[in-house]
């Protein structure tokens, strides 16, 4: 978002793709265009053209529009796609159009990966954590709210560091306690939608620390989204690999195909369990893939007597 801001203040770029995997950061790219194009009257001067709207005469008939009062107007390509023999015209419309429209790509599913070698590229991936706190504050501040150093790092680490998760619980924790200007841990316990993959972090330690009463309530909570088991049996096959493992974790993160993050918090939950201790747990999830795929066992009871036995481990 830096370099999108640096750029607009140069100059404003004919086609913007906008690629990553934040969606908040999407809609803040086209505001930020948005703003730089100085759109007055948006229902005049911004066309949106969805996967229902959206072809090439559709696209060429938006781009020859001529603003009216502003001096530009956009297009905006949300969520289409575009066949494989339209790509090359699609690409020579964009490239011919007038200097006072701007199109801005919202690409959700990477369907417009073509337009990156000639047309301005912004990615709209998660950003770093420091940035992250930042923006958390700023929003906060604007709220009349704080928050705790403690309880800051568990939202970014619940919501795996996404802004459009961040800022939807954060909507929910400024209405929480209207008397408290502070947001605590405790705030952050009651009230956040914890992603599936912080609550296998959560579950590991609990497990690591033979806290069966939180591992059993986290399993609780876990065991209605479907696919749980096959993510708790690949996280600890992590933990395993990591733990016999001498690569560092760039090599290792690149090997698993997973970010760097996480072998760093595989890392760190391993050092709870002994090799011998990790070798015994992959064992005996192998043994419970077979029942469950079998349907020899249901996967809610594999994953109850999992944590029964790694607690006994």
């Amino acid at each position: 978002m830096k370099t999108l801001k640096n750029r607009l203040k140069e100059g404003i770029a004919s086609v913007y793709l906008v690629e990553g995997d934040d969606f908040y950061l999407f809609d803040k790219a086209l505001n930020m265009i948005k703003n730089a194009c100085g759109i007055t009257l948006d229902d005049f001067n911004i066309s949106v053209l969805t996967d229902e709207s959206f072809n090439l005469d559709a696209l060429f008939n938006a781009c020859e529009m001529l603003p009216m009062a502003d001096a530009k107007r956009i297009v905006v390509i949300k969520g289409a796609n575009v066949k494989e023999a339209e790509k090359k015209k699609m690409e020579n419309i964009l490239l011919k159009i007038p200097k006072t429209t701007c199109v801005v790509v919202l690409d959700y599913f990477k369907n417009f990966e073509f337009l990156k070698k000639s047309f301005t590229f912004v990615d709209a991936g998660k950003l770093d954590k420091e940035t992250v706190k930042k923006l958390v504050v700023a929003y906060l501040t604007r709220e009349g709210k704080q928050i705790s150093g403690e309880a800051m790092e568990t939202l970014i680490e619940a919501t795996n560091g996404y802004l459009t998760k961040i800022i939807n619980e954060l909507q929910k924790l400024v209405c929480y306690d209207l008397d408290n200007s502070l947001i605590t841990q405790k705030m952050i316990d009651d009230v956040v939608v914890k992603d599936i993959e912080f609550s296998v972090f959560e579950l590991t330690e609990a497990l690591s620390k033979k806290n069966g009463d939180k591992a059993l309530n986290l399993l609780k909570l876990m065991e209605k989204d479907q696919g749980v088991f096959s993510l708790i049996s690949n996280h600890f096959r992590r933990l395993f690999y990591v733990s016999i493992s001498e690569q560092n974790n760039r090599e290792l993160a690149s090997l698993l195909n997973v970010k760097e993050y996480a072998i760093v918090k595989a890392r760190e939950l391993a050092r709870g369990f002994s090799k011998a201790q990790l070798r015994k747990i992959n064992s005996l999830l192998e043994e419970l893939d077979y029942k469950v795929k079998s349907g020899k066992m249901l996967a809610q009871n594999a994953l109850h007597l999992l944590v029964f036995n790694i607690i006994n481990v």
